[in-house]
């Protein structure tokens, strides 16, 4: 068996940022199909392993624990295999960076798709919203020192959760989404290179090439992804 078990949808969304730390920790993880995966969010909260609304949804078999909560699990994994920071001003900065991952997510999908995009709502968020995040975690990796040709976050000579974070943001949603990609450049170019070198990594490139080759195109399926991709065909962005 296993060691871990993740259940996540066959995109390259939220699960993504799991399988990328779980990829450059190295331990050995299987992925039920779609059906599995559903099966196990349609039941009663009683009836689940652990009450949760919609995945990612991490097993943990040796130490006999789910958990839910992208967050919780990239705090977990990144604890237990040596990818967090040694200070713990650089644990909080990591949770914030995971934090605002996941508010860029949200912001991205109109919060999981509660409604789907207008041209005026894209227009307001590729022209002010995105450009000021993708400022913002370029500031942030100039206050570490990190530049797209050398260096990781907090000081660390290898990877850590929190540059794993950063690059599978940028450098997964601007392949799937191509459109965004010359706004990255123009807007926060130090960013996307660092994104493209920490993708080019031999373990990330392996896995990157892989889940290509499993989902095509696709970034967060469905409707939610349609409302973007005809927003980026009207907008001409």
């Amino acid at each position: 068996m296993a060691e871990y078990t993740l259940y996540y949808w066959p995109i390259p969304f939220r699960g993504e940022f799991i399988r990328a730390v779980l990829c450059l920790a190295g331990p050995s993880c299987d992925e039920p199909d779609a059906e599995d995966v559903a099966a196990l969010k349609h039941r009663p909260p009683a009836d689940q392993p652990e009450p949760f609304m919609a995945p990612p949804v991490l097993m943990d078999h040796g130490a006999d624990l789910t958990l839910a909560q992208m967050p919780a699990i990239l705090a977990y994994l990144g604890a237990k295999h040596g990818l967090m920071p040694d200070h713990l001003r650089d644990v909080a900065k990591t949770a914030k960076v995971v934090g605002d991952v996941n508010d860029v997510l949200d912001e991205l999908t109109l919060f999981g798709g509660r409604s789907m995009w207008t041209l005026g709502e894209w227009e307001s968020f590729v022209e002010d919203r995105l450009p000021r995040w993708m400022r913002i975690f370029e500031r942030f990796l100039e206050t570490q020192g990190v530049t797209g040709e050398a260096g990781y976050l907090f000081g660390r000579d290898a990877p850590g959760l929190g540059d794993v974070m950063v690059a599978v943001l940028w450098g997964v949603m601007t392949d799937k989404l191509r459109a965004l990609r010359p706004l990255l450049d123009k807007t926060a170019p130090n960013l996307a290179g660092f994104s493209d070198r920490m993708l080019a990594l031999p373990d990330l490139k392996q896995l990157r090439d892989k889940n290509n080759a499993r989902f095509g195109d696709v970034y967060c399926g469905g409707q939610i992804e349609a409302s973007i991709r005809d927003m980026l065909a009207r907008h001409g962005t």
